[in-house]
């Protein structure tokens, strides 16, 4: 049986998705990954993937993406002689535009999570409860549709990964990742940096982390007393610094998850923009901080829509650096 898996958005939700893939490779022959390309790099990491395609979706984009009936017509092709489907979708997207171009495609049987009616695009129309963890929402999904979930159902990636010790100096550090793919998650970058001193100053060595363009931000908050490691990694490499740490510190991103899934303690600066109880890293020791009952809360806003972003800049650097404290002496989450 060969099945294809689609997760279509950023490296976040990718990694969220792969409980749910080793699901279906445990009884499928082969698994494909459909991505796009925010989340390619997470996809080659993704355990029980055989084989990834990579594909920008203009209803999944954030980003102006033209249809193009050369680029249709490219992927209805790529997409010929699949079994069964999988399309792994967010609450606000939806399966459906996918699943036509499956059917061109020739793919005889289709499951995606729909609360519209999806007439004979789909042939397992699921619909999970509310406000489950999104592993556990496109985990459902697998389920329902034959794929009986792993005894383990935490986040992970394929190893080996590559050895970062000359970059850090070896385990046992905190890692602070300042950045977010939005605004509105953002930690203030002076309290990311005031957090920096006070871990320094409690014996802590820190590692801030980020992407090639975030090199400023990352000076910033490291200043004299962190290891600036903006730029200096891939994803596979980041994902070693941070599981060389004993608990890493970051807003609701990519690499919030990627932590998650190498198994490193996260205190979370979570605006609750979206619900944390579906976004929240997951199945790792988490401090939960920021204001969840703020005015912003289930905006999915990208810029924040209050003066001074209190969800987010009422909470102190004093509070990260306890939190810290508490995560990394705790040892396992039960899996779900």
């Amino acid at each position: 049986m060969r099945v294809l898996v689609a997760r279509q958005d950023n490296i976040g939700e990718v990694l969220l998705a792969g409980p749910a893939v080793r699901a279906v490779a445990r009884r499928a022959e082969e698994v494909v990954l459909l991505c796009g390309p925010r989340g390619r790099a997470a996809a080659d990491l993704l355990p029980g993937v055989d084989r990834v395609l990579e594909w920008r979706a203009p209803w999944i984009d954030p980003d102006h993406v033209p249809v193009e009936r050369a680029a249709v017509d490219r992927l209805v092709r790529d997409l010929r002689g699949f079994d069964r489907a999988l399309i792994l979708t967010s609450f606000h997207q939806s399966p459906l535009p996918l699943a036509l171009l499956l059917r061109l495609a020739g793919t005889p049987w289709i499951g995606g999570i729909s609360e519209d009616y999806s007439g004979s695009l789909l042939d397992l129309r699921h619909r999970p409860d509310t406000d489950l963890p999104e592993p556990l929402r496109m985990l459902a999904l697998a389920e329902d549709a034959g794929f009986p979930s792993p005894a383990d159902t935490r986040l992970r990636v394929r190893g080996p990964l590559p050895d970062t010790g000359h970059l850090t100096g070896g385990p046992g550090y905190v890692v602070v990742h300042p950045g977010t793919s939005v605004p509105a998650r953002a930690w203030p970058p002076g309290r990311c940096a005031e957090a920096v001193r006070l871990l320094d100053a409690a014996g802590h060595r820190v590692a801030v982390t980020g992407h090639g363009d975030e090199k400023e931000l990352t000076a910033l908050v490291a200043g004299e007393a962190g290891l600036d490691l903006g730029g200096r990694t891939t994803l596979p490499e980041l994902a070693s610094v941070l599981a060389g740490a004993c608990a890493v510190v970051a807003g609701n991103t990519g690499p919030a998850h990627l932590a998650a899934a190498v198994g490193t303690p996260v205190v979370s600066l979570f605006a609750p923009t979206v619900p944390a109880a579906r976004w929240a890293p997951f199945g790792v020791p988490l401090a939960l901080l920021g204001d969840q009952r703020a005015p912003c809360k289930d905006s999915r806003a990208r810029d924040c829509p209050v003066d001074g972003h209190p969800c987010l800049s009422s909470v102190t650097a004093d509070e990260v650096a306890a939190a810290v404290e508490i995560v990394a002496s705790v040892e396992e989450v039960p899996t779900s």
